[in-house]
């Protein structure tokens, strides 16, 4: 089993508080991405786990058993880091193999090892080649290999995508999936990137000075985040936040508006309110869409770019806040033209301003 339970984990170098206090649980088997901006703590946090950084207080347990004092040779973990690390003068089978090596492994183990990474990397073809003779992904399916052969307990990933462009980012990714469905086994992988978290992860932590904002699924964390800085963070292009008056309360909902928004009653996601008070009301781009009749939002097309599946507006409301509409493919909005915009109240969230 490899059950991994962070508790109370704290980092500090000197007067520099990095992780502060952190409470994490991932189960034998799940996809777990820690997301956030850079400079969160999520690569120190990682680290952490590997072994190759001190832990200044708290507990870190793998598989049941405290492993702050262990070194990483005996945590059962592997990591990819974001630089390949593959060795120039070897060959892809050499660097696969490489581990196994220096752990004394017998040439027939080896052989055994590499052969089934290969297969399950679906590199046969490249186990004889030099890592100038390959392509950043294969170089990167190497770093995993490497890992694979280990067999560990846990496999760490660094933010292993960002050297890659973005054809070979998409590629990766669906790869990585693919691996931990084979395989089964407990993963950890860090990145800035809120689509890889989004779709790989079973369970997301999201982190900002090194503090836990929000634990969950995907999708609990889309539909219902926490707090203003995890609401603005998942989801592209990433969710608007109006400056609105609250007029009325009734239990569950506010009444709430302003200059360029109608009155509308919008859930209050469990959030204490007071008639007067001023909130922010969140849009997802996706949620809003132009209005056939007279609209709850009002203001010009100030930007229109077209992506293909869908065309991305920026619109300049009547109290000259921006907004951002994510509409079908086909929307044609002419530069300085009038729109007015609809939505789905009970897809909007409502937070305390700041």
């Amino acid at each position: 089993m490899a059950r991994i339970s962070l508790k109370d984990v704290r980092k500090s170098y000197g007067t520099a508080h990095v992780i502060k206090g952190v409470d994490i649980e991932i189960e034998d088997g799940e996809f777990c991405v820690f997301v956030g901006p850079s400079g969160c703590g999520k690569s120190t946090l990682l680290r952490m786990i590997a072994g190759l950084e001190d832990i200044t207080a708290g507990s870190l347990s793998i598989g049941g058993r405290e492993v702050n004092d262990l070194p990483p040779a005996e945590r059962g973990v592997a990591m990819v880091f974001q630089s390949y690390a593959i060795f120039p003068h070897m060959t892809v089978r050499e660097n696969v193999a490489f581990g196994l090596t220096i752990a004394g492994a017998s040439k027939a183990e080896k052989e055994a090892k590499v052969a089934e990474a290969a297969r399950i990397l679906q590199m046969e073809h490249l186990l004889d080649r030099r890592p100038s003779q390959l392509s950043g992904g294969q170089r990167q399916r190497v770093a995993i290999g490497r890992a694979i052969v280990r067999k560990p307990k846990v496999f760490l990933f660094d933010e292993p995508l960002s050297n890659l462009d973005a054809a070979l980012r998409m590629d990766m990714r669906m790869e990585i999936g693919k691996l931990h469905q084979q395989l089964g086994a407990t993963m950890i992988y860090v990145t800035h990137d809120q689509v890889e978290a989004m779709t790989l992860a079973d369970k997301i932590v999201v982190l900002k000075d090194g503090q836990v904002m929000q634990i969950g699924s995907p999708m609990d964390l889309y539909h219902n985040p926490a707090n203003l800085f995890v609401a603005g963070f998942l989801g592209a292009p990433s969710m608007n936040f109006l400056k609105v008056t609250v007029q009325g309360v009734n239990g569950p909902t506010a009444l709430v508006a302003n200059t360029a928004l109608d009155r509308v009653e919008v859930p209050t996601g469990g959030r204490h309110f007071a008639v007067g008070d001023t909130a922010l009301l969140g849009l997802r781009p996706q949620y809003l869409g132009v209005s056939e009749g007279p609209g709850r939002l009002h203001g010009q097309v100030a930007l229109t770019e077209r992506l293909g599946a869908e065309t991305v507006v920026e619109v300049t409301l009547k109290d000259a806040s921006p907004l951002i509409a994510a509409l079908s493919y086909d929307a044609v909005l002419p530069l300085g033209a009038p729109v007015a915009l609809d939505f789905d109240p009970t897809r909007a969230h409502l937070f305390p301003a700041p």
